[in-house]
């Protein structure tokens, strides 16, 4: 958590305050690290395929990885992936309560399953007894598209109200039923939609663990500012024990974006931060292209130290004293700097090689 934030104001954040469950070995709730999350796309029957994805995303620092479980046809497979995962896997389960059951039997670290659309509540029943069996938690995911009819047509409630409501609902009959290792998501397309919702949901089920998302965020650009948005307003309110940021893209780039969005929230760090200005007319060398340059090659450097590219000495080593190293440029030429003081000048055509060397010598 942030540094700067006293131990009485962490304890009063909702996620220090919810029970925690596990995941393999990776715990959600009670005031662990927001753990990251992302999901495979590719069919399960490929399942060399869908290992080599799993360990790319791992590399990138997922915790925890979901496949949706189509048919029973898959289930063999799905089995072979949970014995070879290097990440607990979540089995995606809709329509179908058998394959819930079944996937907990075949190596499933959790369940994911929408009461609404899995058969109702009594439905439910036999889930909730195999994933106890089995000693996993369970997920149970809302959407506006599976509501109970009544909660649907009800005028006198907002969709995040209707949201909020049907997830309580859902979470109270598990525990009447003895079943209390669960997780809560309530995702939406629509931004408000999303806050609100989970706002309501801490309030209302202080204890349960929340999975945040923006679900269907879009394409990269447009993904990457919708969820961040969403989840970085959540997430500083302190609501959020585990979290997606959906990307119509590489899975690896929805685990990368969360941990920038953690670690620009100073909550989990673990990639370089890039500090640079925008250019003005002060600016005397091609800084778009510098700082780039240097985006590009921190992606191997897999440690989170603050670099930064500054255009000229206004925003030179005062403005980026807390980095933990940077340049700042003048008449083609670069100051780099450490910790506020001068290390060296140099031309602008070295300022990229120099810049990597000395973050390469770095401890």
């Amino acid at each position: 958590m942030a540094n700067s934030e006293s131990s009485s104001t962490l304890k009063d954040k909702p996620n220090q305050r919810t029970n925690r469950v596990w995941v393999g070995e990776v715990p959600i709730g009670g005031g662990a690290p927001c753990a990251v999350q992302s999901m495979l796309n590719l069919p399960l029957s490929q399942v060399e395929e869908n290992l080599a994805q799993i360990q790319r995303v791992a590399d990138a620092g997922c915790d925890i990885i979901r496949i949706a479980i189509p048919h029973a046809s898959d289930l063999d497979f799905f089995e072979q992936i949970c014995a070879r995962s290097p990440l607990p896997v979540v089995a995606d389960i809709h329509f179908s309560a058998e394959l819930a059951i079944e996937a907990a039997k075949r190596g499933a670290a959790k369940l994911r399953i929408n009461p609404g659309n899995i058969g109702g509540l009594e439905a439910t029943i036999p889930v909730l007894e195999a994933a106890k069996q089995a000693g996993i938690p369970i997920r149970i995911g809302v959407n506006a598209g599976s509501l109970d009819t009544a909660l649907r047509d009800d005028p006198t409630l907002s969709l995040p109200q209707k949201l909020a409501r049907s997830a309580q609902q859902y979470v109270e009959f598990c525990q009447q039923k003895g079943f209390t290792d669960l997780v809560v998501s309530a995702k939406a397309h629509d931004v408000p939609t999303t806050v609100e919702t989970y706002r309501i949901i801490s309030r209302e089920l202080p204890h349960i663990p929340l999975h945040i998302g923006v679900t269907e965020a879009g394409t990269l650009f447009q993904g990457l500012i919708k969820s961040a948005s969403g989840l970085g307003i959540l997430l500083e309110q302190g609501i959020g024990d585990t979290m997606r940021i959906s990307l119509t893209d590489d899975p690896v780039e929805e685990v990368k974006a969360a941990w920038v969005l953690l670690g620009a929230l100073d909550l989990r760090l673990r990639y370089p931060e890039l500090i640079s200005c925008p250019t003005c007319g002060r600016c005397q060398v091609d800084l778009i292209s510098l700082a780039k340059q240097v985006e590009d090659r921190l992606r191997s450097v897999a440690r989170p130290i603050r670099v930064a590219v500054m255009g000229c000495v206004v925003n030179g080593p005062g403005e980026a004293k807390d980095a933990d190293i940077g340049v700042a440029c003048g008449d083609g030429q670069g100051v780099i700097f450490a910790g506020g003081e001068v290390i060296k000048k140099v031309p602008e055509d070295q300022i990229v090689d120099q810049l990597m060397a000395h973050i390469a010598a770095l401890n």
